[in-house]
Order: structure tokens, then C-alpha cells, then sequence
């Protein structure tokens, strides 16, 4: 059986470092440069090849995104960019514009280069005219069906890769220029300012100012606005399409959310492997898929084309049922305590949830919490702030604290 890499967004280090160790199997980030988040943190060199050390040390890959569109001025500083990130080790880079493509062949011929959803790979003949230029994997269109799947991988030797979870673009793979036209910010090049989340009106050319809802809501309407992508209850169906890895979305998501959707795919396909395919869906990795923040779920153009159950007409806010308020950084067996840093309000008396890379959540009260001079306190107010408290059961660093939201609790 061929078991798909899962492969998670970092935007930034803190963020690599967790979906590494949460179960990810290689990550995607970008620099400063060139790609298509510059509203992420992003990397700066240094630590870009801190991202890739880190990668390799345990044993995962590091790709570098240099999926920007480029204009004329864009070049100038793109063959040493891709000579830089080829000398620190990448595994391989993603690009979108064939321009880019005949760069990096020149200045870095052994560089693999992986060729983003932003291409609009859509059949099987554009996929082997990548492969037959030397691309190493072809990251196809989020328009496809499974069945189109199938017959690009009978069809190509290539690698294939498929986003499985995260955001939606209601332009095609990507490529919009709604931002551009209103905001002179363009998408294509990194900037986009997500519009399509934005509330719209009708104004009648006769009436100015009279501003008219598009359907009968007097909040107006959200028309371009997708549901997110969740395919966790398919995955037999995705393995045996014979995708090589599978993409989550998320760059300028929180630390949370990736930790979070890293470890229950992780879960979920290590669970069918060791099954040999037989897959039993458990309940509770939709439970915890809930938890973070995101919009109601869909499957996309997997099985069917999409209609308007598959758009959210009445809101662009997130939902979720858990806010993550610690990351542990040390934990003492001989005293029982964690050093965490604190992330949200958290007090004396709350009931929280721990979640850890490779080990079963458990729920616990916080029972007393001291801060760094060792006085007992009440509640830890302040953004980071490194406090000590009493856990349950032995926790490991990066560990997380998280707590349900208001007027939630555990079932």
C-alpha cells in the first residue's frame, strides 16, 4: 500500500516546528519573496534554512513556495533567490509560472520543482507536459473530481498532489483578480486581501446610495464565500486514487489549527494503514476538527460539482468550539508541573483540554498556577507569560492547552 505524505502549511517557524511534530511529513513555506501569502509571517532566510535544518533532522522534507506570477521587475533577484534556497538544502520548490520554471532549471538543474495549484493542471495532458519538462509533482486543481484523479494518475508517472483540507478560492485554483481591481493588491503575486469574504449589496444605476441585498437578508449577502475543505471521512477513497501527498491549506492559519488538523489526518490515515485499508471513521477526529476555527465544511469538487450548498451566503466569521490559551514549553516528572506560555486568559478553576503530539487528549481542571517567581496566582492575564501548574499526566513540550468557548463544555 502506498501511504500518501501529508503535507502541512507553516507560516512561520513556531508553526513548522508544529505541524512537524504533530505528524506532518514534509511542510510548505515561503520566504519574504515570491509567493503567494505576503500577508503571513513568512521566513526570513536564516530562517527559512532553520525550517529545512529542522525538517531534516527529523527525518521530513522542506518545500519552499515560489509561486508568484512575475512581472518584468520580479526576475531581477529571482535567480539568486533560487540559488540561496537550493544551497540550504530545500527539497524541492513550488512554482506556478513556467518563466520561474526555466529559471530555476538554469541556475539550479538538481533543485526538484513541484508545480502549484495555481498552474490549473485540470486533464492528464497538461500533467505529463509538466513531467516531460522534469517537473517532480504536480500539485493538481481543486476543480477536480476523484474520478479525474484516477485517470491522471493511470495516464502519468509524475507525482500527484491534491489539497484534502482548508480554504477555498471562488476563483479558478486561485486566480483572481477581484482583489487587484478593488484593493490594488494582486493576488498573483501575494497580496491577496480576500474579498470574497467581504459583505455585498446591489446599487440600481438610477438610485445612487440606495444600496439593495442581493437575496432578501437586510445583512446583505456573502456571494462569493466558500465553505472550507474537509475530506477526512474519505480517505480510503482518496488513498486509493494514488495521490502521493496530501495538501492541508492553511499558511496564515493559527498554530492551533495546524497542530490540530495535522494530528488527526496523521490519526486517521496511520489508523487505515495499520488496518491494512480497512477503515473504521471515527466520530471523534470531525469532533476535533470543529475545535478550530473555521467555516462549515464541504468536499468540494470531489464528488460532484459544486452548487450553492457549498457556498455561505449569510456570514464570513468562523466557527469553533475550543480557544487554544498554552503551549507547554518544559515539563518536571519529579513535580508533576508544566512551564507553559500563556496565549489566552486563563485561570484558577477552569476545566481545559491538554493536546500533545502523539499521545491521547485528556480533560483536567486547572487545579493552581504559579508565575515565574513561584507565587501562587489566580489567573495568567498577560500574553506569554510563562507560568508553572500542576497536570494530571506527564505532557511533552509543545504540548497544548485549550479550553471550550464560553457557554461550551465537555459532553
Amino acid at each position: 500500500m502506498k501511504i500518501p505524505e501529508l503535507l502541512a502549511p507553516a507560516g512561520n517557524l513556531e508553526k513548522l516546528k508544529m505541524a512537524l511534530l504533530y505528524g506532518a511529513d514534509a511542510v510548505y513555506m515561503g520566504g519574504k519573496a515570491f509567493g503567494l501569502r505576503a500577508f503571513s509571517d513568512n521566513f526570513e532566510e536564516h530562517e527559512l534554512k532553520q525550517g529545512i535544518d529542522f525538517a531534516h533532522s527529523l527525518g521530513k522534507k522542506a518545500y519552499i513556495t515560489i509561486n508568484i506570477f512575475p512581472h518584468n521587475d520580479d526576475l531581477a533577484a529571482l535567480p539568486d533567490y533560487i540559488r540561496t534556497v537550493a544551497a540550504m538544502g530545500a527539497d524541492a520548490i513550488i512554482v506556478s509560472d513556467l518563466g520561474v520554471f526555466r529559471i530555476a532549471r538554469q541556475v539550479a538543474p538538481a533543485l526538484p520543482i513541484h508545480i502549484s495549484t495555481q498552474a490549473n493542471s485540470t486533464n492528464w495532458s497538461t500533467v505529463q507536459f509538466w513531467q516531460e519538462l522534469g517537473a517532480a509533482r504536480v500539485v493538481l486543481a481543486r476543480e477536480l473530481s476523484l474520478a479525474d484523479i484516477r485517470l491522471i494518475r493511470e495516464k502519468v508517472a509524475v507525482e500527484l498532489e491534491a489539497f484534502v483540507h482548508g480554504a477555498m478560492c471562488m476563483s479558478y485554483s486561485g486566480r483572481c483578480l477581484i482583489s487587484n481591481y478593488l484593493t490594488g493588491r494582486d493576488a498573483n503575486r501575494g497580496q491577496c486581501a480576500q474579498p470574497c469574504r467581504w459583505k455585498y449589496h446591489v446599487m440600481e444605476e438610477s438610485r445612487p446610495g440606495v444600496y439593495l441585498p442581493v437575496v432578501e437578508d437586510e445583512r446583505g449577502t456573502y456571494i462569493f464565500n466558500s465553505k472550507d475543505l474537509c475530506l477526512i471521512t474519505y480517505l480510503p477513497e482518496l488513498i486509493d486514487s494514488g495521490l502521493d501527498s496530501f495538501k492541508i491549506e492553511g499558511r496564515m492559519k493559527s498554530v492551533h489549527y495546524v497542530a490540530t488538523v495535522i494530528k488527526v489526518y496523521r490519526e486517521a490515515i496511520d489508523a487505515y494503514v495499520s488496518a491494512g485499508g480497512a477503515f473504521h471513521f471515527k466520530q471523534e477526529w470531525l469532533e476535533e476538527l470543529q475545535k478550530v476555527s473555521h467555516r462549515e465544511y464541504t468536499t468540494g469538487f470531489y464528488f460532484n460539482k459544486t452548487t450553492e450548498q457549498d457556498q455561505i451566503y449569510t456570514s464570513s466569521s468562523y466557527l469553533q468550539t475550543h480557544d487554544f490559551i498554552g503551549l507547554v514549553k518544559e515539563y518536571d516528572p519529579a513535580t508533576g508541573r508544566a512551564v507553559v506560555e500563556q496565549r489566552n486568559n486563563m485561570k484558577v478553576g477552569e476545566q481545559i483540554e491538554i493536546m500533545q503530539p502523539g499521545r491521547e487528549n485528556f480533560v483536567q481542571t486547572i487545579r493552581a498556577m504559579f508565575d515565574a517567581e513561584g507565587h501562587a496566582i489566580d489567573v495568567a492575564p498577560h500574553p506569554q507569560q510563562i507560568i508553572t501548574m500542576p497536570v494530571d499526566k506527564p505532557v511533552v513540550p509543545y504540548a497544548m492547552l485549550r479550553r471550550p468557548e464560553a457557554k461550551r463544555g465537555f459532553e
